[in-house]
């Protein structure tokens, strides 16, 4: 047992482990579980004290808004207010790595810690097979950032989430590596749409539903979804973006055709290295604190949330 108290449980990937995931979650306790992003770190989100308990596991910053996770677009209609562009961007893209700022509905039943006290709520369908059985299951709102202490790295393997969250939650449902391996892109509306976060849908999906360029959120704007800190996803050493080679005492996370000591892609892959960015920050965390050179990626696909997540990482810390 943990000087938290907790002993945490690792749960299977089958019918007792959901169904011992969605008792805890129903009583109030923190459980983490695999989306095809990362694993998230959830709560029951009608519940002020569970949702208190994200935060405080984490070190989360109170001001910074949580995704509320649901099983279907029915079960969001329930919560927020979906119509217009929004309908038709869940239409598209639900279930899978988009999550949508939307109003609430009057009356809702999520506590006001989810939203931060803004008007708003992000709220996504992941498809994951797993977390639609735990939603399912649990029939009720899933509260759910990332499964890692705030501003660090995302965690894509439930022994991510063990080595730094153990013993602070009470299980971990264990599905194996995300698919993804980066968090949901978002969207938000003002009214028309707008990008708050790159993220595992690509931005030219996103366009080619809506006929059309969508507008990007500045980065001097307030805080209207999660992830948009300044500082976030860092491992414990410096980094040194758009590097063609490391320097002495320099590790390189490389990309298409370099030497390195990580690389994301020898193919040059932009999805096969989404999926492997947090993993090989996490690795290179595990072996030392020499800076970290990466190569460079390129801005467009699934290369602009890769970027998007390296920039907040490397960016100075407090």
């Amino acid at each position: 047992m943990s000087a938290d108290g907790l002993d945490t449980e690792i749960l299977s990937a089958d019918i007792a482990g959901v169904a011992r995931a969605a008792e805890l979650l129903r009583e109030g306790a923190l459980v983490s579980f695999p989306t095809e992003t990362v694993y998230g770190l959830g709560a029951d989100a009608t519940n002020d004290h569970a949702v208190a308990r994200i935060f405080n596991a984490k070190g989360r910053p109170h001001f910074n808004p949580l995704i509320v996770h649901v099983p279907s677009l029915e079960a969001a209609s329930k919560i927020a207010v979906l119509d217009g562009r929004a309908l038709d961007l869940a239409q598209a893209f639900w279930p899978g790595p988009l999550t949508l700022v939307l109003p609430l509905k009057p009356n809702s039943p999520l506590s006001a810690l989810v939203s931060a006290g803004l008007p708003t709520v992000a709220v996504r369908v992941p498809a994951h097979p797993l977390a639609q059985k735990l939603l399912e299951a649990a029939c009720l709102p899933v509260a759910a950032p990332s499964a890692n202490p705030s501003g660090r790295i995302s965690p894509s393997t439930a022994q991510h989430v063990l080595d730094s969250l153990s013993g602070r939650i009470a299980a971990v449902l264990d599905g194996g590596p995300c698919e993804v391996g980066l968090e949901s892109t978002i969207v938000g509306f003002d009214p028309a749409p707008v990008l708050l976060r790159p993220g595992g849908l690509p931005v030219e999906a996103l366009e080619a539903a809506l006929d059309g360029t969508i507008a990007v959120r500045q980065t001097s704007a307030a805080i209207t979804a999660p992830g948009q800190l300044s500082s976030h996803y860092a491992p414990n050493a410096q980094m040194r973006l758009n590097a063609v080679e490391a320097k002495p005492g320099e590790r390189l996370l490389g990309f298409g055709h370099v030497e390195a000591d990580l690389n994301l892609s020898p193919s040059g892959d932009l999805v096969e290295a989404a999926a492997n960015l947090f993993r090989y920050l996490h690795q290179l965390d595990d072996e030392g604190d020499a800076p970290i050179a990466v190569s460079p990626i390129p801005d467009h696909g699934m290369g602009r949330a890769i970027n998007d997540r390296l920039r907040r990482a490397a960016a100075p810390r407090d």
